[in-house]
Protein backbone atom coordinates (compact mmCIF):
# COMPACT_ATOMS: atom_id res chain seq x y z
CA UNK A 1 0.00 0.00 0.00
CA UNK A 2 1.25 3.40 -0.87
CA UNK A 3 1.62 5.49 1.97
CA UNK A 4 2.15 8.68 0.42
CA UNK A 5 -1.17 8.35 -1.15
CA UNK A 6 -3.27 11.21 0.44
CA UNK A 7 -6.31 9.41 0.85
CA UNK A 8 -3.90 7.92 3.48
CA UNK A 9 -4.53 10.90 5.72
CA UNK A 10 -8.30 10.90 6.10
CA UNK A 11 -8.74 9.62 9.84
CA UNK A 12 -10.13 5.89 10.37
CA UNK A 13 -8.90 4.85 6.04
CA UNK A 14 -5.70 2.94 7.63
CA UNK A 15 -7.74 1.04 10.33
CA UNK A 16 -10.99 -0.04 7.96
CA UNK A 17 -8.68 -0.51 5.00
CA UNK A 18 -6.44 -3.08 7.47
CA UNK A 19 -10.08 -4.55 9.32
CA UNK A 20 -10.97 -5.17 5.41
CA UNK A 21 -7.87 -7.78 4.73
CA UNK A 22 -7.92 -9.25 8.06
CA UNK A 23 -12.11 -10.18 7.18
CA UNK A 24 -10.76 -11.32 4.00
CA UNK A 25 -7.63 -13.16 4.48
CA UNK A 26 -7.93 -14.24 8.32
CA UNK A 27 -10.73 -16.73 7.69
CA UNK A 28 -8.35 -18.08 5.07
CA UNK A 29 -5.17 -18.10 6.98
CA UNK A 30 -7.97 -20.15 10.20
CA UNK A 31 -8.78 -22.49 7.46
CA UNK A 32 -5.75 -23.73 6.20
CA UNK A 33 -4.21 -24.02 9.79
CA UNK A 34 -7.00 -26.22 11.13
CA UNK A 35 -6.76 -28.60 7.75
CA UNK A 36 -3.80 -29.71 9.81
CA UNK A 37 -5.66 -30.27 13.07
CA UNK A 38 -5.04 -33.91 13.99
CA UNK A 39 -8.48 -34.23 15.58
CA UNK A 40 -12.07 -35.14 14.66
CA UNK A 41 -13.03 -30.88 14.59
CA UNK A 42 -12.88 -29.22 12.10
CA UNK A 43 -13.13 -25.64 14.04
CA UNK A 44 -10.99 -26.76 17.47
CA UNK A 45 -7.34 -27.25 17.27
CA UNK A 46 -6.03 -30.08 19.07
CA UNK A 47 -2.80 -31.78 17.47
CA UNK A 48 -0.22 -30.99 14.46
CA UNK A 49 -1.15 -33.84 12.06
CA UNK A 50 -0.73 -34.28 7.84
CA UNK A 51 -4.25 -37.18 8.51
CA UNK A 52 -6.82 -35.46 6.45
CA UNK A 53 -4.16 -34.70 3.99
CA UNK A 54 -3.70 -38.36 3.79
CA UNK A 55 -7.40 -39.30 3.75
CA UNK A 56 -7.73 -36.62 1.39
CA UNK A 57 -5.19 -38.62 -1.06
CA UNK A 58 -7.09 -41.92 -0.49
CA UNK A 59 -10.66 -41.16 -0.13
CA UNK A 60 -11.91 -42.66 -3.71
CA UNK A 61 -15.11 -40.14 -4.19
CA UNK A 62 -12.27 -37.05 -3.91
CA UNK A 63 -9.82 -38.79 -6.12
CA UNK A 64 -12.53 -38.92 -8.87
CA UNK A 65 -13.86 -35.50 -8.66
CA UNK A 66 -10.62 -34.53 -8.78
CA UNK A 67 -9.73 -36.50 -11.98
CA UNK A 68 -12.68 -35.22 -13.38
CA UNK A 69 -12.49 -31.28 -12.48
CA UNK A 70 -8.61 -31.94 -14.03
CA UNK A 71 -9.67 -33.25 -17.07
CA UNK A 72 -12.83 -30.92 -17.80
CA UNK A 73 -10.45 -27.99 -17.03
CA UNK A 74 -7.96 -29.37 -18.91
CA UNK A 75 -9.60 -29.66 -22.04
CA UNK A 76 -11.68 -26.56 -21.90
CA UNK A 77 -8.31 -24.59 -21.09
CA UNK A 78 -6.92 -26.07 -24.71
CA UNK A 79 -10.32 -25.09 -26.12
CA UNK A 80 -11.12 -22.03 -24.83
CA UNK A 81 -7.47 -20.76 -25.02
CA UNK A 82 -7.37 -21.93 -28.81
CA UNK A 83 -10.60 -20.15 -29.98
CA UNK A 84 -9.53 -16.79 -27.45
CA UNK A 85 -6.44 -16.78 -29.45
CA UNK A 86 -7.58 -16.85 -32.80
CA UNK A 87 -10.46 -14.45 -31.67
CA UNK A 88 -7.56 -11.95 -30.69
CA UNK A 89 -5.60 -12.18 -33.92
CA UNK A 90 -9.03 -11.90 -35.92
CA UNK A 91 -9.52 -8.77 -33.67
CA UNK A 92 -6.68 -7.26 -34.53
CA UNK A 93 -6.93 -7.09 -38.27
CA UNK A 94 -8.18 -4.93 -40.29
CA UNK A 95 -11.33 -2.96 -38.58
CA UNK A 96 -14.87 -4.74 -40.06
CA UNK A 97 -18.29 -3.75 -39.28
CA UNK A 98 -19.83 -5.12 -35.89
CA UNK A 99 -16.46 -5.31 -34.14
CA UNK A 100 -17.19 -3.19 -31.24
CA UNK A 101 -20.18 -5.78 -30.58
CA UNK A 102 -18.45 -8.36 -31.27
CA UNK A 103 -15.73 -7.50 -28.76
CA UNK A 104 -18.46 -6.72 -26.21
CA UNK A 105 -19.79 -10.22 -26.59
CA UNK A 106 -16.67 -11.74 -25.86
CA UNK A 107 -16.35 -10.01 -22.77
CA UNK A 108 -19.59 -10.70 -21.57
CA UNK A 109 -19.66 -13.73 -19.52
CA UNK A 110 -17.60 -11.48 -17.16
CA UNK A 111 -20.31 -9.25 -16.73
CA UNK A 112 -23.21 -11.71 -16.65
CA UNK A 113 -23.85 -13.03 -13.17
CA UNK A 114 -22.61 -16.50 -13.14
CA UNK A 115 -26.51 -17.92 -11.91
CA UNK A 116 -27.86 -16.54 -15.15
CA UNK A 117 -25.42 -18.03 -17.30
CA UNK A 118 -25.53 -21.00 -15.26
CA UNK A 119 -29.74 -21.17 -15.39
CA UNK A 120 -29.46 -19.92 -19.50
CA UNK A 121 -27.15 -23.13 -20.03
CA UNK A 122 -29.05 -25.76 -18.33
CA UNK A 123 -32.21 -24.34 -20.04
CA UNK A 124 -30.43 -24.80 -23.83
CA UNK A 125 -29.16 -28.23 -22.71
CA UNK A 126 -32.15 -28.93 -21.85
CA UNK A 127 -34.17 -27.60 -24.74
CA UNK A 128 -31.52 -29.70 -27.31
CA UNK A 129 -32.16 -32.69 -25.88
CA UNK A 130 -28.71 -33.04 -24.70
CA UNK A 131 -27.67 -35.36 -21.25
CA UNK A 132 -25.87 -33.71 -18.77
CA UNK A 133 -22.99 -34.97 -18.48
CA UNK A 134 -18.69 -34.26 -18.17
CA UNK A 135 -19.55 -33.15 -21.72
CA UNK A 136 -21.95 -30.34 -21.00
CA UNK A 137 -19.91 -29.28 -17.77
CA UNK A 138 -17.13 -29.35 -20.73
CA UNK A 139 -19.25 -26.75 -23.16
CA UNK A 140 -20.06 -24.54 -20.62
CA UNK A 141 -16.66 -24.15 -19.30
CA UNK A 142 -15.20 -23.34 -22.42
CA UNK A 143 -17.66 -20.88 -23.02
CA UNK A 144 -17.06 -18.96 -19.65
CA UNK A 145 -13.35 -19.37 -20.14
CA UNK A 146 -12.67 -17.61 -23.03
CA UNK A 147 -13.11 -14.43 -21.89
CA UNK A 148 -10.30 -14.86 -19.34
CA UNK A 149 -7.88 -17.20 -22.19
CA UNK A 150 -8.51 -13.56 -24.90
CA UNK A 151 -7.88 -10.43 -22.73
CA UNK A 152 -4.44 -11.31 -21.66
CA UNK A 153 -3.80 -12.93 -25.36
CA UNK A 154 -5.69 -9.74 -27.00
CA UNK A 155 -3.29 -7.28 -24.53
CA UNK A 156 -0.12 -8.98 -25.57
CA UNK A 157 -0.74 -8.47 -28.94
CA UNK A 158 -1.68 -5.07 -28.67
CA UNK A 159 1.85 -4.80 -27.27
CA UNK A 160 3.44 -6.14 -29.51
CA UNK A 161 5.46 -4.15 -32.75
CA UNK A 162 3.37 -4.52 -35.97
CA UNK A 163 6.55 -3.99 -37.82
CA UNK A 164 8.14 -7.37 -36.87
CA UNK A 165 5.31 -8.45 -38.99
CA UNK A 166 5.56 -6.28 -41.98
CA UNK A 167 9.67 -6.46 -41.77
CA UNK A 168 9.24 -10.41 -42.29
CA UNK A 169 7.18 -10.24 -45.11
CA UNK A 170 10.08 -8.11 -46.68
CA UNK A 171 11.83 -11.03 -46.06
CA UNK A 172 9.24 -13.32 -48.38
CA UNK A 173 8.27 -15.02 -45.36
CA UNK A 174 4.27 -15.96 -46.04
CA UNK A 175 2.07 -14.98 -43.80
CA UNK A 176 1.84 -18.21 -42.27
CA UNK A 177 5.78 -18.83 -42.03
CA UNK A 178 6.01 -15.08 -40.27
CA UNK A 179 2.81 -15.73 -37.88
CA UNK A 180 4.76 -19.30 -36.54
CA UNK A 181 8.60 -17.65 -36.74
CA UNK A 182 7.38 -14.14 -35.71
CA UNK A 183 3.90 -13.39 -34.20
CA UNK A 184 3.43 -17.08 -32.44
CA UNK A 185 6.97 -16.87 -30.57
CA UNK A 186 6.60 -13.24 -29.10
CA UNK A 187 2.34 -14.21 -28.55
CA UNK A 188 3.50 -17.30 -26.50
CA UNK A 189 3.22 -15.84 -22.69
CA UNK A 190 0.05 -13.90 -23.76
CA UNK A 191 -1.16 -17.41 -24.45
CA UNK A 192 0.23 -19.54 -21.80
CA UNK A 193 -1.20 -16.49 -19.43
CA UNK A 194 -4.52 -17.33 -20.44
CA UNK A 195 -4.22 -20.68 -20.64
CA UNK A 196 -3.46 -20.77 -16.94
CA UNK A 197 -6.11 -18.07 -15.98
CA UNK A 198 -8.59 -20.07 -17.82
CA UNK A 199 -6.96 -23.71 -15.63
CA UNK A 200 -8.01 -22.43 -12.68
CA UNK A 201 -11.16 -20.73 -13.42
CA UNK A 202 -12.22 -23.69 -14.89
CA UNK A 203 -10.85 -25.84 -11.73
CA UNK A 204 -12.39 -23.22 -9.37
CA UNK A 205 -15.58 -22.87 -10.81
CA UNK A 206 -19.19 -24.05 -8.61
CA UNK A 207 -22.04 -22.33 -9.53
CA UNK A 208 -22.17 -23.26 -13.41
CA UNK A 209 -20.83 -26.54 -12.97
CA UNK A 210 -23.16 -27.64 -9.99
CA UNK A 211 -26.31 -26.55 -12.78
CA UNK A 212 -25.13 -28.44 -15.50
CA UNK A 213 -23.21 -32.00 -13.68
CA UNK A 214 -24.83 -34.97 -14.58
CA UNK A 215 -25.05 -38.41 -12.15
CA UNK A 216 -21.47 -39.09 -11.86
CA UNK A 217 -20.01 -36.14 -13.30
CA UNK A 218 -19.06 -34.65 -9.40
CA UNK A 219 -16.03 -31.90 -9.35
CA UNK A 220 -14.39 -30.88 -7.00
CA UNK A 221 -16.02 -27.55 -5.78
CA UNK A 222 -19.35 -29.75 -6.19
CA UNK A 223 -17.91 -32.27 -4.18
CA UNK A 224 -17.48 -29.81 -1.10
CA UNK A 225 -20.78 -28.58 -1.44
CA UNK A 226 -22.41 -32.03 -1.80
CA UNK A 227 -20.23 -33.01 2.06
CA UNK A 228 -20.74 -29.26 3.88
CA UNK A 229 -24.09 -29.74 3.67
CA UNK A 230 -23.94 -32.67 5.88
CA UNK A 231 -21.12 -31.15 8.55
CA UNK A 232 -18.01 -29.63 8.09
CA UNK A 233 -15.16 -32.47 8.14
CA UNK A 234 -11.79 -31.78 8.62
CA UNK A 235 -10.50 -33.54 4.97
CA UNK A 236 -12.92 -30.33 3.85
CA UNK A 237 -10.09 -27.96 5.26
CA UNK A 238 -7.50 -29.82 3.67
CA UNK A 239 -9.47 -30.15 -0.25
CA UNK A 240 -10.29 -26.58 0.18
CA UNK A 241 -6.31 -25.85 1.45
CA UNK A 242 -5.06 -27.94 -1.76
CA UNK A 243 -7.57 -25.90 -4.21
CA UNK A 244 -6.13 -22.61 -2.66
CA UNK A 245 -2.35 -23.63 -3.09
CA UNK A 246 -2.75 -24.66 -7.04
CA UNK A 247 -4.97 -21.55 -7.54
CA UNK A 248 -2.75 -18.64 -5.60
CA UNK A 249 0.34 -20.74 -7.76
CA UNK A 250 -1.35 -20.95 -11.10
CA UNK A 251 -2.30 -17.08 -10.94
CA UNK A 252 1.07 -15.70 -9.66
CA UNK A 253 2.72 -17.87 -12.48
CA UNK A 254 0.50 -16.53 -15.25
CA UNK A 255 1.26 -12.99 -14.20
CA UNK A 256 4.82 -13.49 -13.83
CA UNK A 257 4.41 -14.79 -17.38
CA UNK A 258 2.19 -12.25 -18.62
CA UNK A 259 4.71 -9.63 -17.20
CA UNK A 260 7.86 -11.25 -19.19
CA UNK A 261 9.70 -8.91 -21.14
CA UNK A 262 9.04 -8.97 -24.94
Amino acid sequence: MNMQNPLWRFTGVRPTAWLFFAFLYVPILVLVALSFNGGQSATIWESFSLKWYSVVANDPEIVRAAKNSLIVATFATLIATSLATLAALGMRGRAFRGQTLMSGVLGLPLLVPEIVTAVATLMFFAFIGLKLSLFTILIAHVVFCIPFAYLPIRARLEGMDPRLAEAAADLYASPWKAFWKVTFPLLMPGILSGAMLAFIISMDDFVITYFVAGAGATTLPVYIFSSIRMGISPKINAISSIILVISIAFVALSYYVGQRKR
